[in-house]
């Protein structure tokens, strides 16, 4: 049984006067925060904002570029060539290592958002490409990965450390894909639901799925969408369900 995980979130995913969610309130329960970076969502603002948030709760940070499709909000497929992915998203990695650099935090890895990361986790050259873009920016940054996908491979090939997640509020196919959003019980909305399924898979490391048998995946994180109704009461039921459970959080990484 696995007695510690990691706890991370996707927050800083409003633009200008819009806001997305309680990203103060979800900073207090995870220990990894996923930020925006200009693509999907954010600004320069709202980034300084939630890396200093971040920064005064010690949650690690990590960068989460995306597709530059607020309208859609990553979430579409957007057909490009690997080096206008390595592009985006080396650009995008820096755009925060530079709000960091002013919060005063380091960025210490990078998930892909959305469609991106969907597209990366079936797709090698796709997820090569994301993987050469975070090690030209830094190559001590890590990949922050959906267990058992392409990018995983792919971050390891490039020389990456590479971690695995697991989602606490999206349902799994049984080639260990996550449900598409557009089919029905693809979200879970119950926490209690989220928090005993959870539970389960820490004791014996498999996952239900909508179409087959649990799956066998490794994980050290869960994440908790920070989008999502009720986000703040999720990752809190998930993790004192967790924590009753004798299971402790802490980053998967190390802060700097």
């Amino acid at each position: 049984m696995m007695r510690t995980i990691d706890l991370n979130s996707d927050l800083g995913e409003g633009f200008g006067p819009w806001k997305m969610g309680n990203d103060a309130a979800v900073l207090d329960i995870v220990t990894s925060a996923n930020i925006a970076c200009g693509g999907h969502a954010g600004d320069p603002a709202t980034m300084v904002e939630t890396l200093t948030l971040a920064r005064e709760r010690a949650v690690v940070v990590g960068a989460h570029p995306g597709f530059a499709d607020r309208e859609g909000f990553g979430r579409r497929l957007i057909p490009m060539s690997a080096t206008e992915v390595e592009q985006l998203v080396a650009t995008q990695i820096g755009a925060l290592m530079g709000a960091a650099a002013l919060a005063g935090v380091a960025v210490r890895y990078v998930k892909p958002h959305g469609a991106l990361n969907n597209w990366a986790a079936v797709d090698h050259s796709a997820a090569a490409a994301i993987a050469r873009a975070t090690r030209a920016v830094c190559p001590d940054l890590a990949i922050l990965a959906i267990s058992g996908t392409t990018l995983e491979r792919a971050g390891r090939e490039a020389g990456l450390a590479v971690f695995s997640e697991i989602y606490a509020d999206r349902a799994y196919l049984a080639d260990g894909q996550l449900v598409p959003r557009s089919r029905e019980g693809a979200v879970i909305h119950d926490a209690g639901v989220a928090a005993h399924r959870l539970v389960a898979f820490m004791s014996k490391g498999l996952m239900p799925t909508i179409d087959g048998p649990a799956i066998r995946l490794e994980a050290q994180s869960i994440c908790v969408h920070g989008d999502s109704p009720g986000a703040q009461r999720m990752a809190a039921e998930v993790r004192a369900a967790l924590e009753a459970a004798g299971i402790s959080f802490a980053p998967f990484v190390k802060p700097s």
